[in-house]
């Protein structure tokens, strides 16, 4: 048999060549469109569900918040496992889809829930999906310090925010960008319990009067002379000067100010790690 493939080659050089050709011009096609990678993604089409909820601990959080989750999430079509964590005020809830299921639809399902679920969260939690991304993703480490220090911490949170952060998810393929360390800028209000006890004011009252501080409101709009003109109240605080003049109360008919029961000033967010 191998005898006569081999004469029967010699006889036919051309047409051997020519099926040969062909083959390699295949081969090099189908090489080329293979969906194989370096590193290929070994996980399940997976959405992933973050939700945060300021001072609850990981049982409060497991019981008000994961468990909702996964029960409103474990009859959606394709699902094959749910699985959470939770810790100190975060949620991470992890839904896996079946193979060849289109990861948009398996979010756009995951949305419809969310929606429905949310009132029965409680009210200080927010549940968000995670970007369309793998454990198998690079990550890239980009540090920013000042080596003099002439860039104090909080300076160089606020560019690694409002700067670079917008920059680097501009770029094609970046799923996400979260900024770590330095010091997240706040207004923060110091209050004196000695003052507050002064002017008869209770923190629930400054609590109520600061939550509408910072907040511009409209008054709709008037008509004067064949023009139509918006009434905008600016109520946004932009310094530390607004914050304190902010009216927090009433004493014997005279206005209590920030200023006169607390402290005002620029520091970074309380750090946990």
């Amino acid at each position: 048999m191998l005898d006569l493939l081999i004469r029967y080659s010699l006889r036919h050089r051309m047409l051997v060549t020519a099926v040969t050709a062909l083959i390699s011009v295949y081969g090099f096609y189908v090489l080329k469109n293979l969906p194989v990678d370096v590193f290929p993604d070994l996980n399940k089409p997976t959405v992933t569900i973050l939700t945060e909820s300021g001072g609850m601990a990981p049982e409060e959080i497991e019981t008000f918040v994961s468990l909702p989750l996964e029960t409103a999430l474990n009859g959606l079509p394709g699902v094959t496992r749910v699985r959470s964590t939770s810790g100190i005020g975060l949620s991470v809830v992890y839904v896996e889809f079946d193979w060849g299921t289109d990861i948009y639809r398996n979010r756009q399902l995951v949305g419809e829930k969310l929606s429905l679920v949310r009132e029965k969260l409680p009210q200080n939690a927010v549940a968000t999906m995670g970007p369309i991304a793998s454990i198998m993703g690079e990550i890239q480490l980009v540090g920013l310090t000042s080596p003099d220090e002439s860039v104090s911490p909080i300076e160089l949170r606020t560019i690694a925010d409002w700067t670079i952060r917008p920059r680097l998810l501009s770029i094609p393929g970046v799923a996400q960008i979260i900024p770590m360390g330095g010091g997240v800028k706040q207004f923060q209000i110091l209050i004196s319990a000695k003052r507050l006890q002064t002017y008869r004011l209770t923190l629930e009252d400054v609590e109520e009067h600061l939550s509408s501080v910072s907040v511009n409101t409209t008054g709709g709009f008037i008509n004067k002379g064949g023009s139509e003109y918006l009434i905008r109240n600016l109520g946004t605080t932009k310094s530390i000067d607004e914050i304190q003049g902010s009216v927090v109360g009433i004493h014997f008919g005279r206005p209590v100010l920030v200023k006169d029961i607390a402290e005002v000033k620029i520091g970074p967010s309380v750090k946990r790690g």
